[in-house]
C-alpha cells in the first residue's frame, strides 16, 4: 500500500508538470478500463499463482451474491441515514452500491493481497457490470418523469447492452479458463501477461492525476460526505470482517471483502449521470474525497485484517 501512495504521488507530481493534461488522462482511462484490466484479469489466472479450487469459486458467487444484496439494501437506507436532498437521494444509493472495485480494486488486490483473493474480486466485477446497466439505471431514472422515461427507452436498452464490455466479458472468460484449467499459448499468456502488468502503474498514476485536479478543499467540506465515509467505508468493511471471522471464513475470502468494501465511490455513476445532463456535483465531491481519503482508510484497515486473520 505503501507502493500505491507513491505510485498515486507520481500521477499528482505529473499534473502538476503538465506532463498529463485531461485529455491524456481520459485517453489513458480508456486503455486501462478496455485493454489493461482485462489484461490483468487474466493474466492473474494464468500466472499460475491462483491455487483455488471450484469450491472456491462457487463461495466467490456466494459471497458476491450476498454482498451485493446487502449493499443494495443499504443503498435504499444510505439517503435516509444521512438525510439527504430528496433529489440527491438516488446518488447516494448508487455511490453506497457501485464503488471502484474495478479500476482500484483490481490493481490493489494484485498488489497487495494473496493470489487467490483475485477469485472473489473477478467474480465481484462480473455481478457490478450486470447489476449497473440494469438495478443501476434503474435507480438512476428514478428521478426523472414518466414521459422523460419514456422517450428514454431506447437509450435504457443500448445501455443494458453495455455489460457486454471488455472488462465483463475478459472475467468472465477467465472464469471459464479457470474453472477448466486451459492452457494458452505461451505468445498469447506471455502478451496478456505484460498489457496487465501496466494496470498497477497506469491506474494509480490516473487516481493521482485525478486528485491533483480536483478543488479537494471544497469537496472535504461537506460533512454529508464524512459521514458516507464513516458507515460505507469504514463501519461496513468493519462489520463484514467481524461477521466473516465468526463465520471462520478463510483469510483471504476475509481480505477479498474487506478490500471490496472499503473502496471509493465509483466513476460509472457519473459518467452515466453527466450523459443524463443532470448535475453532478455530489457524485464528482464524493468520488474525489473517498479516492483521497482511501488510501489512509483502505490501508489500515486491510493492515488490521492481515493482523487478526493471517
Amino acid at each position: 500500500m505503501g507502493m500505491i501512495c507513491i505510485l498515486v504521488a507520481i500521477g499528482i507530481g505529473l499534473q502538476k508538470k503538465g506532463v498529463v493534461d485531461s485529455l491524456t488522462s481520459r485517453k489513458i482511462s480508456a486503455i486501462v478500463v478496455d485493454v489493461c484490466n482485462p489484461a490483468l484479469i487474466m493474466s492473474s489466472i494464468l500466472s499460475g499463482d491462483i491455487t483455488a479450487g471450484h469450491r472456491d469459486l462457487i463461495m466467490a458467487v456466494i459471497l458476491g451474491a450476498v454482498f451485493y444484496f446487502v449493499l443494495i439494501i443499504l443503498g435504499l437506507l444510505m439517503p435516509f441515514i444521512l438525510r439527504s436532498d430528496k433529489g440527491k437521494s438516488r446518488f447516494y444509493h448508487l455511490m453506497t452500491v457501485y464503488t471502484n472495485i474495478g479500476f482500484l480494486g483490481i490493481p490493489v488486490a494484485k498488489a497487495a493481497l494473496p493470489p487467490n483473493a483475485l477469485i472473489y474480486i473477478i467474480v465481484a466485477n462480473v455481478f457490478y457490470s450486470l447489476l449497473f446497466y440494469t438495478h443501476g439505471l434503474m435507480v438512476l431514472r428514478s428521478g426523472k418523469n414518466s414521459s422523460e422515461d419514456a422517450g428514454e427507452k431506447e437509450n435504457v436498452v443500448a445501455s443494458i447492452r453495455n455489460v457486454l464490455n471488455p472488462g465483463t466479458i475478459m472475467a468472465v472468460l477467465s472464469l471459464v479458463v479457470f474453472w477448466y484449467n486451459f492452457e494458452l499459448p505461451p505468445i498469447i499468456a506471455n502478451t496478456v501477461s505484460y498489457v496487465g502488468n501496466a494496470t498497477v502503474f497506469l491506474s494509480m498514476v490516473l487516481l493521482g492525476v485525478s486528485i491533483a485536479r480536483s478543488n479537494l478543499g471544497k469537496c472535504m467540506r461537506d460533512i454529508r460526505i464524512w459521514f458516507f465515509i464513516l458507515i460505507r467505508m469504514i463501519l461496513l468493511p468493519i462489520a463484514v470482517v467481524m461477521l466473516m471471522r465468526t463465520l471462520e471464513f478463510d483469510s483471504t475470502s476475509i481480505l477479498a471483502m474487506c478490500l471490496l468494501s472499503a473502496v471509493p465511490v465509483g466513476n460509472l455513476p457519473l459518467i452515466q449521470t453527466e450523459k443524463m445532463g443532470e448535475d453532478t456535483t455530489t457524485l464528482s465531491s464524493a468520488i474525489v474525497v473517498t479516492t483521497a481519503v482511501s488510501l489512509l482508510t483502505v490501508t489500515l484497515l486491510l493492515v488490521l485484517t492481515y493482523n487478526i486473520t493471517v
